[in-house]
């Protein structure tokens, strides 16, 4: 997956990362702004979750997504 496309594209990929972390909340996702390490950082702290984990949580997530393209 791209994050540099997510990025440019946040407004219209935050629903996917929502749809996969329903925890994160609107001022959550806006202040990720599609970085990969915020959105890392807010797993973690949300999900009370090692950075490990998330970041196994992340690449399964980049797997799913990896044809991600904007409309």
């Amino acid at each position: 997956m791209n994050w540099t496309l997510a990025e440019n594209n946040w407004a219209q990929f935050q629903g996917t990362v929502k749809a996969r972390w329903l925890k994160l909340d609107a001022e959550q996702l806006r202040a990720i702004a599609g970085k990969r390490a915020s959105l890392l950082s807010a797993i973690q702290e949300v999900y009370g979750i090692n950075r490990g984990e998330a970041e196994r949580e992340i690449r399964a997530f980049e797997e799913r997504n990896r044809n991600y393209q904007p409309k």
